[in-house]
């Protein structure tokens, strides 16, 4: 009886399930990173090679291709430590918030002066980090001022040039990560990056949640502005109307994140599944208004408003919930003071 009573109270004393914070590195990495990385890759690699055969701003299979690259982005860009930071790569592959407008005013300062750097990628790795990445292109693409300032043969050549430093950040930042930056995250040392492996997971649940509040705060924040003031125009990506999908994107990641960070522990995983179906179920009610015009009227307002607390809701588990359970913060990041 002694040893059955002391087996039961060793079961309530400690939880049904035991943290492995070695193996939750190794799934997020295998499953989550690596895949992600190769997946941007082979989209931004289509889209070079697209632009190098047809770089008409209009043409429907740049376009499409620029899609594609943009969604592979969405569903890593959350992952902001070690190969994103190196070299600014990130800023480089989507320079946003602009505040300032800077994008634009690189680009038609490149355009009306016909800058040789364009023609040269070592050059043009060295020109304001602006006019780089997506946001770039896209202003390239569908802004109709950009579409029509100067030649079309030097746009021609800007396209390229800017489809070809995408593809050699991303390529950069998956080789790094493939060489050494993986290693250095499933095995913690005392002069690496990381000490623990609960470090490692530290790292990885501060992506998720810096994530979640970028969709929340930014994403959705800036066009929101204020009731009396709401910014339509300052929502991401607007000139290719990918606003809302941009989020659909990052959020469906962050739920495979989160998931695999909570494999082992029941309750939040089973409500952070039920979190994420809510925000993404309410997600396809706005698809109708892809840039957030909506914004401006109280209805529209309201469903994006809706959608921004759902959101929070997520973050709210995982800083709640998933945290305690993994014996893990957040800590301070980019975001925090903004």
């Amino acid at each position: 009886m002694r040893l059955l009573a002391l087996t039961a109270s060793l079961l309530l004393s400690h939880p049904a399930w035991a943290l492995d914070p070695a193996a939750l590195v190794d799934t997020a990495i295998d499953q989550h990173i690596l895949p992600g990385f190769t997946a941007l890759t082979e989209a931004t690699g289509t889209l070079k090679n697209t632009a190098a055969e047809d770089c008409a701003s209009d043409s429907a299979a740049l376009r499409a291709a620029y899609h594609q690259g943009f969604d592979a982005w969405m569903a890593v860009s959350h992952l902001r430590f070690g190969p994103t930071e190196e070299e600014e790569r990130a800023f480089s592959l989507a320079f946003w918030p602009d505040t300032k407008g800077f994008t634009p005013k690189a680009l038609s300062k490149l355009i009306t002066s016909g800058d040789p750097a364009a023609l040269d990628e070592e050059a043009f790795a060295e020109v304001s980090i602006a006019a780089h990445g997506f946001f770039a292109l896209e202003f390239l693409l569908y802004d109709e001022r950009i579409q029509t300032l100067g030649s079309d043969a030097y746009r021609c050549t800007l396209i390229q040039a800017v489809t070809n430093d995408i593809d050699r950040n991303a390529t950069a930042i998956l080789a790094d990560w493939q060489n050494g930056y993986a290693d250095l995250m499933r095995t913690p040392s005392e002069n690496g990056p990381y000490t623990t492996e609960l470090a490692a997971v530290a790292e990885l649940f501060k992506a998720l949640d810096t994530g979640l509040q970028f969709n929340a705060d930014a994403r959705l924040g800036r066009p929101l502005g204020t009731f009396d003031k709401p910014r339509p125009l300052r929502a991401e990506a607007r000139r290719s109307e990918r606003s809302l999908q941009n989020i659909t994107v990052s959020l469906n990641a962050l739920e495979q994140l989160a998931g695999l960070l909570a494999a082992h522990t029941p309750t939040p995983a089973k409500n952070l599944t039920a979190a994420f179906s809510l925000a993404l179920g309410h997600a396809t009610e706005l698809e109708g208004d892809p840039a957030f015009a909506g914004v401006a009227e109280i209805q529209g307002r309201l469903r994006v408003e809706i959608l921004q607390q759902y959101i929070g809701n997520i973050r709210d588990i995982v800083l709640q919930e998933l945290g305690s359970a993994l014996d893990v913060t957040a800590g301070f990041n980019a975001l925090d003071g903004d």
